[in-house]
């Protein structure tokens, strides 16, 4: 609950604004999602809105509003509420789904026991959809998928939004592994093209290979709903089938809902050489056969463009040297995301590279692993160290190579789950 001395705790806060949190006047308007073949509702989505009328109705007044405030977690908290007790209130059916936009930064904060409550009550009722944004998972991505375990376990589900507004976003698709993937509005209304058709393929693959649904978004139009089920759709939202506003109640469920999502957590592990090598036969080599295999895969990785995750370790900070340095910085440049993880490394080892500075005692320190996932290739180089001494070159490691893209998927996440914000 937000403390009654609000206002006097943020002296700066406007005072409309702690007036608005103490009364919990914040609301949610609430816009139908629909089965794109039997236009039935399936769900709403939950937007955060201000009293009408006020100068903090709109969502971006109410979080600029916020931000000046200090009191962004406050009102995250605070429409969350709304969200959750307006779906109770309004008589969300049992079978439909409430999907809500949840706010990354956020995360990691523990929220009160009356939302987890309201939240509770709700997933007793009906499915809570979580929607994340690609651009949550490159700024923060350890933070987002440990939250993302959390919810799951709660028996929250997982949505992608704006898949395909940034081709990030079909890059991190396996470490969110979501249960619902979002089409970005412009997909249904903008002309063919070869960027939509490659969008199109990534999501294909990953929906056939997880069982994630696809819902588009922005269908204004008879043509936009066609053009959504041509694109592989089975959901959708947008004003051809209602603006937001009042949730309109139901009697029934839908008879074909969106499925509740399975509280089974992702399996984790330590790292990737423990993800790979139970499964793969193990080689051994030393480190100057490995750094051309290496090499060859950072190669293939640079080729993948914008739609790629590079994830590495590198045992101890002097061997990123100058040379992988300037390498990793190159594949910075068209990589979605590109990180090092080493024993103190920096947080930023070269320009538009992410720094991990591993403990003495984490695992990967006695590993060198290189990871590249793309929506159409996916690959895993791990290798554990045997602890020789002398020659630096001739060190060896016990290694393995993989490019099914569930074991690739699993190393990779392993060194994402470390990977902090910037």
């Amino acid at each position: 609950m937000v403390p009654t001395s609000i206002a006097t705790a943020h002296r700066a806060t406007p005072t409309s604004l702690a007036d608005l949190l103490d009364r919990r006047a914040l609301r949610s308007a609430f816009q139908p999602l629909v089965d794109l073949y039997s236009g039935e509702v399936v769900g709403y989505e939950a937007l955060a809105r201000g009293p009408r009328g006020s100068r903090l109705a709109s969502p971006a007044a109410l979080f600029d509003a916020a931000h000046v405030a200090g009191l962004e977690r406050e009102v995250e908290w605070e429409c969350q509420r709304a969200a959750l007790q307006g779906a109770l209130d309004g008589g969300l059916a049992p079978g439909q789904a409430l999907f809500v936009n949840l706010e990354p930064r956020l995360l990691k904060a523990e929220r009160p026991e009356h939302v987890l409550a309201l939240l509770d009550a709700a997933l007793e009722r009906f499915s809570v959809f979580a929607e994340f944004t690609e651009r949550s998972l490159t700024d923060r991505p350890a933070e987002v998928l440990a939250a993302v375990e959390r919810l799951r376990l709660r028996g929250v589900g997982v949505a992608l939004d704006d898949v395909g507004a940034d081709p990030r976003s079909l890059a991190l698709m396996p470490f969110l592994a979501p249960d619902v993937i979002k089409l970005d509005l412009r997909l249904v209304q903008e002309n063919p093209s070869r960027q939509i058709a490659e969008i199109v393929h990534a999501v294909s693959g990953e929906a056939e290979r997880t069982g994630a649904l696809v819902l588009a978004e922005g269908i204004e139009t008879e043509e936009h709903r066609r053009t959504a089920l041509a694109l592989g759709a089975r959901y959708g939202q947008g004003w051809l089938f209602g603006r937001p506003g009042e949730l309109r109640p139901s009697a029934a469920g839908p008879c074909n809902p969106i499925p509740r999502p399975s509280r089974e957590p992702h399996t984790t592990y330590a790292s990737p050489y423990e993800a790979v090598s139970g499964h793969r036969s193990v080689r051994r080599g030393n480190k100057r056969l490995l750094l051309a295999l290496s090499l060859q895969i950072e190669e293939q990785a640079s080729g993948l463009g914008s739609a790629a995750v590079v994830l590495s370790t590198f045992q101890e900070a002097p061997f990123f040297t100058v040379r992988t340095a300037s390498r990793y910085q190159a594949l910075s440049q068209h990589a979605a995301l590109v990180g090092a993880l080493g024993v103190g490394l920096s947080e930023q080892p070269a320009p538009g590279v992410r720094g991990v500075a591993l403990e003495h005692v984490d695992p990967l320190r006695g590993e060198w692993d290189v990871t590249v996932i793309a929506p159409h290739f996916a690959m895993a180089f791990v290798a554990r160290e045997l602890g020789d001494e002398g020659v630096d070159m001739e060190r060896r490691f016990d290694f393995a190579v993989t490019y099914d893209r569930d074991l690739a998927v699993s190393a990779a996440r392993a060194l994402m789950s470390r990977v902090a914000g910037v």
